[in-house]
Parts: C-alpha cells; structure tokens; sequence
C-alpha cells in the first residue's frame, strides 16, 4: 500500500441522512494540504468527521498502508486530529495547560520537554503571552490558535481542520496557513482543510477537492480544480480568475448564474 491517504467508496452521515455517498479521490499525498472546497450543506464538515472515526461512516479508508475503519477508536485518534470549528465551552484550563493535556494524552509525556515544545509552538502561532490564560476568557479567534497548538502537538499523521480560519483577522490567516504548510511539510503530515475563501485555496493549497451535494466534482492542482465552470456549478457564480501584479490567481466574482436543476 502507497504512503497517503486513500479514500475509497466511502459513504457517511447520520442515523437518517446519508451525506456522502460512494465518494473516491485519488489518494492524498504527505507533506502537502489539500483544502476542501464546496458550499454550505455539500458535506465538507461530515466527511472531516467521518475521517475521524466521529460519523458513522462505511468503504474503504487507508492511511499509510493501514486500514483506518476496522482499527480501535484509541488507536484512530492516537493517528487522527480532528479540529472542529469551535472549542468545547466551558473548559477552565490554561491555556499552556490545555496543549500540554493534548501533547500528554497522544505521547504520554510531560515535564520539562514538553512544556518547552508547547512554548515554542505557541509562540509560533503568536499566543505565548496568553499561556496563563484561561481557555474559557478568549476570544473565539485566540481559541481557534489555541484549538491548533493542541492539534500540531499531538503530532498527527493525518490532520483534519474544520475551518480553522473562521474568527481570524487577514493577518492571523495568512500567519496560520503559513505555519500549517510549514508544518505540513517539515512532520509529512497529510493535512486537510476546510476554508470558505476560495483565494485562501488558491494561494495555500496544494492540492483541492471540491464537493457538491456530497458528490466529488473535481479533484487535483487548484489552478486545475479552481475555474470558472466549476464555481459556476458549485456555487452559482458567474466568476473570473485573473494573476495579480505578483504573478498569484485570484478570483473575482461577477454575479450569478442559475444553478443546474
């Protein structure tokens, strides 16, 4: 079996809502991000969950040779980070105590070495000075950091964020999806995640998967996936993609089209 990720006639959703139904994609290369694409409803946070072990799922899921679907929760979640768009209200631990619960519960190692590996990661996503705070006074934004230091610290092989981007300000964007490329690469880690800001896709993902109605419409490079027929079929918008002065795509949105019955 090849390194990655390997979807395969998988289906998922709820005790009476099927979502996702016999979705296959080409296998999900380590050390890069592909970003999940598709409007509300298609199944984007439903299939995040499922690859978690959360949903109720069935077919064939393979990461790294191994098969994900017959291993013991435990043992998924020890492979597997989920981040969901929000944290748990209600949590009064601090902050630095919170990651080191996380880096704890995945190695079961703590002290010293562990306090000064949950430093340096928060002071790479630009929170160190919240450390002595408490989870349940942050703001959603600065919990959403916090949600991502406990996810990279667990050092996952495969890495599901939720919209990790969602209460943050362009500036902690663009910091935030730096740091998860970097360490998307530097850990090989197979990371994928779910943002709504199709640019954001283009200048950080490398690679793309874009859903519709829980059915896979294109998958592939993002200047490949990312074109005016697809948005106008997934999202109903008459749209444009045109390089800025830097030599980087974007996309500028024209109005609507009325989508395919």
């Amino acid at each position: 079996m090849m390194q990655g990720l390997r979807i395969c006639n998988f289906s998922a959703g709820y005790a009476k809502r099927q979502v996702i139904e016999n979705l296959t994609v080409p296998p999900l290369p380590r050390g890069k991000i592909t970003v999940l694409l598709g409007p509300n409803g298609c199944g984007k946070s439903t299939l995040l969950r499922a690859l978690a072990g959360l949903n109720q799922a069935k077919g064939e899921l393979w990461l790294n040779g191994e098969g994900l679907q017959t291993q013991p929760f435990a043992r998924r979640a020890e492979r597997v980070v989920y981040l969901p768009q929000s944290l748990p209200a209600g949590v009064h631990l601090h902050v630095l105590e919170s990651v080191l619960v996380a880096r704890q519960a995945s190695s079961g190692k703590s002290g010293a070495e562990a306090q000064a590996e949950a430093m340096a990661l928060l002071e790479q996503l630009g929170i160190a000075s919240l450390a002595l705070c408490y989870l349940d006074q942050l703001s959603g934004g600065q919990k959403q950091l916090v949600g991502l230091a406990q996810s990279l610290i667990r050092r996952p092989e495969l890495l599901l964020l939720d919209e990790p981007l969602s209460a943050l300000d362009l500036n902690y964007q663009f910091h935030v999806m730096d740091l998860i490329a970097r360490e998307t690469r530097q850990r090989h880690i197979i990371t994928v995640v779910v943002v709504h800001d199709i640019n954001i896709a283009l200048r950080h993902g490398e690679h793309v998967l874009l859903l519709l109605n829980g059915e896979l419409i294109d998958s592939g490079e993002p200047a490949q996936v990312i074109t005016p027929e697809n948005l106008a079929r997934t999202y109903g918008v008459q749209s444009r993609i045109e390089c800025c002065s830097r030599g980087i795509p974007q996309v500028f949105i024209d109005g609507l089209v009325a989508r395919p019955g």
